[in-house]
């Protein structure tokens, strides 16, 4: 009982230091903060939604969309593949799930069914990212030929495009300055996006919910005038609107080539500057990028090319001399601010497929200040009754180091959330409340024990030594199974659960690490200073 190495002492004094340490920066000015050594910490912690106010939205990722766009893929190359082997076809599209084409001549049929596969092999390899198998070529009796991507393939596709969209997201937060956003993945097909402080939620939803999926393409002016207002597009060809003339109030549409002469994929950088005192944006592509847009600039001088973004046709220039330098830039009546974005959006990528606001919910800076007061409230009187009740229950002395443990319980944990970057929520002092309660339980059952062993006779001595060594038994089976609980609460809970589950456990290592230890090294310390004849518990 009495025998306590120095480097145990030590270590129980230096993680005190780093609790103390960890936890100073709650309480300092945000000056104090910023004029703190690098090397010490100074990384208070998170405030969540509910205590800071923002927005909460819920993104549905459109995985049929993305699904419908390779399948559309393996329609142009088809119909490229067809026409250069001279293979007579009808009836090339897309039907469902699968790509449909007619090839009546049956001998030019099992050629043609090995030409699929190929394409379908290597649009699978560089575009799904799947293997063969996850892709079948069929050829049915009526002459028709089936392209079908399998569940597995569909499966996969679906998944990376969460893992994708997730990525993207965060990247376009984090440009826009948005602190501490929580961005995770809810079901198979959903994102949670958290913006605690935001102040413009609409810009965001904006921003995330455009695809950002740019592509230049060359522009069809042959195709004539009624065609384009009667919506009959040529084979390979696709109308679009123009997003300069619609600005401007019109409706001009502009016949597009659906094949892509180079894709936004390669571009490494975007940045919003002044051109004529116009705002535009410049951009930059990789090597690959440049090279390809240089070859297509230099085989189609004097034609027009579109720059297309979602859909739209942001501007259809000429293209007046090859542009090998692999930079150019994007004019069109641009604000500074919607330059700004459109820079934002290029540089943060492009989403594989579109999002769909689910959810929305907003909780305001005011709401957040009474969830934060009523939550202090809730913790001093916790922590009153609790300290009140270690008082009266075992005197001055004894419950002066529960107290005192408890309080230090309070700072560790504290420190320890800080030093995770955990983000507080309601749920979160509620658990902190909570485990003001739960951390005098070890030493309540330390204290009943000693008064066991004084009842039967023994010295003090043998009865300190008797409390703590025979209540540790106890200790660790009950607080076990609480963490066994909680753990359970973080696998299959959500958000404020895990939360709450997260803040408990962490609150019972440091009850379970102050309520032993460092009350037991405080009694030592008393009990060699005073030696007493008699112990009142």
């Amino acid at each position: 009982m009495l025998h306590f190495p120095r480097w145990k002492i030590a270590l129980i004094l230096g993680v005190c230091a780093l609790g103390l340490l960890a936890a100073l920066p709650n309480v300092l000015p945000k000056a104090a903060l910023e004029a703190m050594p690098g090397w010490l910490p100074a990384r208070p912690l998170h405030l969540g939604l509910d205590l800071r106010g923002g927005s909460h939205l819920l993104l549905e990722v459109d995985t049929d969309t993305l699904v419908k766009e390779r399948l559309e893929a393996i329609v142009d190359s088809a119909r490229g593949d067809l026409r250069r082997e001279r293979i007579a076809y009808t009836d090339l599209s897309v039907v469902g799930k699968e790509v449909v084409v007619v090839v009546r001549d049956a001998q030019e049929r099992e050629r043609a069914v090995q030409i699929l596969r190929g394409q379908a092999m290597q649009i699978a390899n560089s575009v799904m990212g799947t293997t063969a198998p996850d892709l079948g070529v069929q050829a049915a009796a009526d002459g028709r030929i089936v392209v079908q991507l399998t569940e597995i393939a569909l499966k996969d596709r679906r998944r990376a495009a969460i893992d994708q969209s997730i990525e993207i997201i965060r990247r376009r937060i984090d440009q826009t300055g948005t602190s501490e956003p929580v961005i995770q993945r809810e079901g198979d097909q959903r994102i949670v996006v958290q913006l605690p402080g935001v102040d413009d939620p609409d810009r965001i939803k904006r921003l995330l919910g455009k695809t950002a999926k740019m592509t230049f393409r060359l522009v069809d002016d042959n195709v004539p005038l009624e065609d384009i207002a009667r919506g009959r597009a040529p084979a390979g060809i696709e109308f679009l609107d123009s997003e300069e003339r619609g600005r401007r109030g019109g409706t001009e549409r502009i016949a597009v080539q659906r094949r892509v002469m180079v894709s936004g994929d390669t571009l490494t950088d975007a940045q919003a500057t002044f051109q004529d005192n116009q705002p535009v944006v410049s951009f930059r592509f990789d090597s690959i990028g440049a090279r390809r847009f240089g070859e297509a600039t230099e085989r189609n001088v004097g034609k027009r090319f579109a720059i297309v973004l979602d859909g739209r046709v942001i501007s259809a220039p000429v293209i007046r001399e090859p542009i090998r330098g692999g930079s150019g830039i994007i004019s069109g009546s641009f604000t500074v601010q919607s330059a700004n974005d459109l820079a934002l959006l290029l540089r943060a990528g492009a989403l594989p497929a579109p999002l769909k606001i689910v959810e929305e919910r907003s909780v305001g800076p005011g709401l957040g200040s009474d969830s934060i007061r009523a939550g202090m409230i809730a913790s001093i009187v916790g922590l009153g009754l609790v300290v009140g009740y270690m008082f009266l229950s075992y005197g001055m002395l004894f419950g002066g180091i529960a107290n005192l443990a408890l309080v230090l319980n309070i700072v560790i944990l504290a420190g320890a959330l800080s030093a995770l970057q955990a983000t507080l929520t309601l749920p979160g002092i509620a658990g902190i409340v909570l485990t003001m309660g739960m951390a005098v339980d070890a030493n309540v059952l330390i204290y009943e024990r000693i008064r066991e062993e004084l009842r039967a006779g023994k010295s003090i001595l043998a009865a300190l030594d008797a409390g703590y060594s025979r209540a540790m038994a106890t200790i660790i089976d009950s607080n076990l199974t609480t963490l066994i609980a909680n753990a359970l609460l973080f696998q299959f809970g959500s958000g404020p659960v895990r939360g709450f589950a997260v803040t408990i456990s962490l609150g019972i290592v440091t009850s379970v690490f102050t309520a032993v230890t460092v009350a037991r090294l405080l009694t030592v310390f008393w009990y060699r200073r005073t030696r007493p004849a008699s112990l009142a518990l």
